[in-house]
């Protein structure tokens, strides 16, 4: 299994997908893991589970510079070679694999040109996608200003032309969803799931709360036209109701704190955390694949007010499992109908407890990867 990010310890939305396959398969198989580490991480193998895999290898990536004109830098040599972000950092690595496998798994788009490498060493390939990339890069570019949506549509075109190479290529082909499914024609459905966890039982806070990577670019847009279109409203309209923030890499978040608005960062139990909130919002209006936050907040117990694209791939219905919601006015109406209704609120969050309990669990997703014959 080659995972360019560490699927231990599970925090964020990737290393939970990740997470998941990588349990089951190591129910089937004897497992040797690969796995990329940035600079001035902790070690991986510390967080593994003890007799999970055999082995686990790291590859340690080279320093990369965070600041804005950093990143500015290389996203310019990106474009000037026609290069999609994150395959070139994971690209040119000897994987330096002397054994013959039964399956070979590959986490994320990123790395999928290490088929080359694998297909030596593995009777069948698969490639785990976590989103469609040339999907999202193209939604992103629809979100943003003139420049940075020329560049991402030039990233978008080249990962549709990686994408329409390198698929053919393997054996299995996990999507996360019907609807991405339907974008590239092919491929497998092995839903986002979270593990089975009891409903917390707390009090709930005068608040709502987002959660996810905010370094995610999707993340960093919905909450910026949240943060502008929404929450003065909301605001204004119930002055004690707070927006509490959730989630690693805050300092890429594009608001600022104050006028009732908290950002914690990263939490060691997610769920316990998003339970206190009476609704969560996903103000998501780019993207691909599935919102494990979603998930996490149908199992936690708390009403969620989604955009559409928000919901997307996920077998709900509006106004049983959660309210959508896709112009400001609406997402407001919806907000302060769930926070001032409890009766509403309470009949959302069983919904969608029960549907997470039905549908998005890792014993649910197992069962229909073992139908792939994975």
């Amino acid at each position: 299994m080659l995972c360019p990010e560490a699927p231990y310890p599970v925090m964020g939305g990737g290393p939970m997908r990740t997470a998941c396959l990588l349990e089951y398969l190591a129910k089937k198989y004897v497992l040797d893991v690969i796995t990329f580490c940035e600079p001035g991480s902790a070690d991986p193998r510390d967080a593994i589970p003890q007799g999970l895999v055999r082995n686990v290898k790291i590859i340690n990536l080279p320093y990369h510079g965070k600041k804005k004109h950093e990143r500015a830098l290389r996203n310019l040599q990106r474009l000037a070679r026609g290069i999609p972000p994150l395959v070139d950092r994971f690209a040119g690595f000897n994987l330096d694999i002397n054994r013959k496998y039964e399956l070979g798994v590959i986490e994320h788009f990123w790395c999928a040109p290490y088929i080359d490498q694998l297909r030596p060493h593995c009777r069948k390939i698969a490639l785990n996608l976590h989103n469609v990339e040339s999907v999202l890069l193209a939604s992103c570019a629809d979100q943003e200003a003139a420049a940075n949506r020329w560049a991402l549509h030039r990233f978008s075109d080249a990962c549709r032309k990686l994408e329409t190479e390198l698929f053919p290529a393997f054996d299995f082909l996990l999507v996360t969803s019907k609807s991405d499914r339907d974008r590239i024609g092919v491929g497998t459905v092995f839903p986002n799931a979270i593990p089975v966890v009891p409903r917390p039982v707390v009090p709930k806070r005068d608040e709502i709360v987002f959660s996810g990577n905010m370094a995610y670019l999707p993340n960093m847009l919905g909450t910026q036209w949240f943060a502008e279109k929404i929450w003065p409203t909301l605001r204004h309209r119930r002055p004690s109701l707070k927006w509490r923030l959730v989630g690693k890499n805050p300092q890429a978040l594009r608001l600022q704190t104050g006028d009732g608005i908290e950002i914690t960062g990263p939490v060691d139990d997610a769920i316990a955390e998003l339970a206190t909130a009476r609704a969560a919002v996903v103000p998501i209006l780019s993207g691909s694949g599935t919102r494990l936050k979603i998930l996490e907040n149908w199992a936690a117990g708390v009403p969620i007010i989604a955009t559409a694209l928000g919901a997307e791939g996920l077998e709900c219905r509006d106004g049983e499992h959660l309210l959508l919601a896709d112009t400001p006015e609406d997402f407001t109406e919806a907000v302060l109908s769930v926070v001032n209704d409890s009766a509403l609120a309470q009949r959302l969050a069983d919904s969608g407890r029960a549907l997470y309990e039905q549908k998005y669990t890792w014993p649910i997703a197992w069962k229909m990867l073992e139908e792939t014959g994975l």
